[in-house]
């Protein structure tokens, strides 16, 4: 009972206030007895022929929002024709509900089976960033004749952060009971080893949130395909840019031609 959704308190930090999403379109799909608010955007190829080539189901940290990034993002990808599909966790934004854990694999999926409707045979790459890449690595096990690829950004294996980086100041009498707390579904290395999908790793070589040495856990035990992309001297949240940004793109190209070789 002390315990009870500690590490929801801990780990999430939930907001509701209004944000400028820009030119990003607002749905909302129905989740458990809730609703998730998902954000899309489609990058200026995509709009000139009508139609997206690729989706990108987009997962973001753990103080961030959906609202803020896909009509930014879609731009990234230059050339290509691109549909980002940003999902606010449940009690984020104007998804509905409690905000905890055990609810972030479960909506994450549901965001994943409405975006597979609507793109019908169309490749679609899930994209998460800090805690986000624990929900599409949760994808790509749950889903994985459906998944593409995934991108993961300073992926963090939270039960090792837990107990490695923040147990030895309590004698891990707090940090061993979050961590057991921490749902199977989110825990990365275990799904990083079930995954086949072709990935791209953002490693932040500075990060001064996860540390660098966590981010090597995830990608030593991925079993898939992947292309590490090092973020030089970049912190946590620095954005991808300049030559980052270019070989993002590249290796975006990389990932569907892994994924057209996979398909049966």
């Amino acid at each position: 009972m002390i315990f009870g959704h500690l590490p929801d308190h801990l780990i999430l930090f939930p907001t509701r206030s209004p944000i400028n999403a820009g030119a990003a379109v607002r749905r909302t799909i129905p989740f458990e007895n809730d609703e998730l608010e998902i954000w899309t955007a489609q990058s200026q190829s995509a709009r000139q022929q009508g139609r997206a080539d690729v989706f990108i189901l987009r997962f973001y940290g753990n103080a961030d929002r959906a609202d803020r990034w896909p009509a930014m993002e879609a731009e990234m990808w230059k050339d290509r024709a691109v549909e980002i599909w940003g999902m606010n966790y449940p009690g984020f934004g104007g998804s509905t509900g409690p905000a905890r854990l055990a609810r972030i694999g479960p909506a994450a999926v549901a965001a994943f089976d409405a975006l597979r409707h609507e793109a019908a045979d169309a490749p679609i790459v899930a994209y998460g960033a800090s805690i986000g890449a624990t929900a599409a690595l949760h994808v790509a096990t749950s889903r994985p004749a459906g998944i593409a690829g995934l991108i993961l950004h300073n992926p963090p294996p939270l039960r090792e952060v837990i107990l490695r980086q923040f147990g030895w100041w309590n004698l891990w009498l707090l940090a061993g009971p979050v961590a057991l707390q921490i749902p199977r579904d989110l825990d990365s290395i275990a799904n990083a080893r079930a995954s086949r999908a072709p990935v791209i790793f953002l490693l932040a070589e500075k990060d001064e949130i996860v540390a660098p040495r966590f981010h090597r856990l995830v990608v030593q035990a991925y079993a898939g395909e992947k292309c590490v992309i090092e973020l030089r001297s970049a912190h946590h949240n620095d954005p991808i840019e300049g030559t980052a940004l270019a070989d993002l793109n590249d290796a975006l190209g990389w990932v569907l031609t892994q994924s057209f070789q996979r398909a049966p």
